[in-house]
């Protein structure tokens, strides 16, 4: 960084990523503990961060999270929408991926299959 114009344009930057993490629009939270790491967590978050940029998708944020207690039942995915109940999926593959993005976070429907667990509000 060598002049002001540097700094500024850092500071822009820096400003875009954080109202990215604190979206009010669709959260989507991958459990990313050890145990989720060992069941795929990793190439399912690819996955979700592929989907969402090939959607074109500008109101969903992705988070990840360590252990969530429910080891067998991993990779977990929960899906965050405005307004609606916190839906946890479980046993998620990288292929399931696009159906929980297109079905779940575009259109609002859940895919019961895949529920492992429902958080009203």
């Amino acid at each position: 960084m060598k002049t002001v114009e540097d700094l500024k344009r850092l500071r822009e930057r820096l400003q875009a990523e954080t109202q990215i993490r604190s979206m009010e629009g669709t959260k989507i939270i991958i459990g990313m503990g050890t145990c989720g790491i060992a069941a795929g967590a990793r190439e399912v978050m690819s996955a979700v961060l592929d989907e969402i940029a090939k959607r074109h998708l500008q109101d969903v944020s992705v988070h990840q999270t360590g252990c969530i207690g429910m080891c067998e039942k991993e990779v977990l995915v929960d899906v965050v929408r405005p307004g609606e109940p916190r839906i946890t999926y479980g046993k998620v593959k990288p292929a399931d991926v696009s159906k929980i993005i297109a079905e779940h976070v575009v259109n609002g429907n859940i895919i019961e299959e895949l529920v492992v667990g429902k958080i009203v509000k």
